[in-house]
C-alpha cells in the first residue's frame, strides 16, 4: 500500500551529544524528504555542538570530537534545514519523544521560531510498539527481513524508518496510508499535547492541563489559583524553552480571559446602575 501524501513528510533523524532534551546538542540531522509524487530528497550534515561530545557517545555513533569541530554550527545550518523542512509533516522512530522536542530546543536556542504547530507527527516506533512491541534494529528485521549493520547513523538509522514505515502499511490493513490517521494512531497519549515534551496537554474539554507531577490531570488555571508559585517554579525548573513557552502563553490566554471578564463585570454593573437611574 503506497503511502497517500497530501503534502511532504520528512523523515528525520538526529545523532546528539547525549539523551537529555535540555542540555544535549545536535551532532548530526539527516532527513529524507518524500514528496506526493513519490520522489525523494535528502539532507544530511554533521553539526558542530559547540560543546565536548562524552567518548562514550561518540563510540555509539562515531561522530568524533574532531569531526564535529569541523562542521558547522546549528545557528549557521538552521534556515537551510527551515528551508528543507518547509510545510512538511514530520516522521521518524520514538520521534514524538525526542527527536521532535530535542530539533525544536535546539532551534528556540539558536533564535529560530520553531512552530511546528500545523505539523503532523508520524512516530514509526509507537506504530511498531502497538503492533509488535520491539526496537528499530528488530522492526528492520521483521519487516524486511534486513539486520542493520550500521546503527546510530543517523543518515542510515533514517534509511531504516523510512523503509520500516512502507513496510507497516503493506503489513497491515488498518492502517490508513494517510498522515494525519498515522500521526493520530502513533501517538502515544489520548491526550492532545500542547508542547513537543509532554509536559503540558489537552483534556476532553480542550483546557490545557499539567500532564506530569503532582498536578497531573489538572487545568493550569486551577493550578494557579490553588499554587501561584508552581508556574514561577516551572519558569525556573530545567523543562524545555517550549514548554515554557506554552505555559507563558497559556498564563497569558488566562489573564486576558480574567480581565475581559473584569470588564465585562464592570460593564454589567454600570448597566445595571443605568437601568436604576432610568427608571427613576
Amino acid at each position: 500500500m503506497k503511502l497517500q501524501l497530501k503534502r511532504p513528510l520528512c523523515v528525520f533523524d538526529l545523532e546528539t551529544t547525549g539523551i537529555q532534551i535540555t542540555k544535549d546538542r545536535i551532532v548530526q540531522i539527516a532527513i529524507i524528504k518524500i514528496h506526493p509524487d513519490g520522489s525523494e530528497l535528502e539532507y544530511n550534515e554533521i553539526v558542530n555542538p559547540e560543546m565536548e561530545i562524552p567518548q562514550e557517545i561518540c563510540e555509539i555513533h562515531g561522530i568524533t570530537n574532531e569531526m564535529a569541530k569541523q562542521a558547522r554550527t546549528l545557528r549557521e545550518l538552521a534556515p537551510a534545514i527551515m528551508e528543507f523542512i518547509g510545510d512538511a509533516d514530520l516522521a521518524g522512530f520514538n520521534s514524538n519523544k525526542f527527536d521532535i522536542p530535542v530539533l525544536v530546543e535546539e532551534l528556540i536556542r539558536v533564535g529560530v521560531d520553531a512552530d511546528f504547530s500545523n505539523k503532523a507527527f508520524v512516530d514509526i516506533q509507537n506504530i511498531f510498539h502497538k503492533m509488535e512491541q520491539r526496537t528499530l534494529s528488530a522492526a528492520c528485521l521483521f519487516y524486511t527481513g534486513k539486520t542493520m549493520e550500521n546503527a546510530h547513523n543517523a543518515l542510515f538509522d533514517t534509511r531504516v524508518t523510512w523503509e520500516v514505515l512502507k513496510a507497516q502499511l503493506e503489513r497491515y490493513e488498518q492502517l490508513e496510508p494517510d498522515v494525519n490517521f498515522l500521526s493520530n494512531f502513533s501517538r502515544n497519549s489520548s491526550f492532545e499535547m500542547v508542547d513537543y515534551a509532554g509536559r503540558l496537554a489537552k483534556n476532553e474539554k480542550g483546557e490545557t492541563i499539567y500532564n506530569f507531577g503532582k498536578h497531573k490531570g489538572k487545568t493550569i488555571q486551577q493550578v494557579n489559583t490553588n499554587e501561584p508559585g508552581y508556574y514561577g517554579w516551572m519558569l525556573e525548573a530545567d523543562f524545555t524553552n517550549h514548554t515554557k513557552l506554552c505555559l507563558r502563553k497559556e498564563m497569558e490566554k488566562i489573564k486576558l480571559e480574567k480581565e475581559q471578564k473584569k470588564q465585562e463585570d464592570l460593564s454589567n454593573q454600570m448597566n445595571s446602575l443605568a437601568n436604576k437611574f432610568n427608571t427613576k
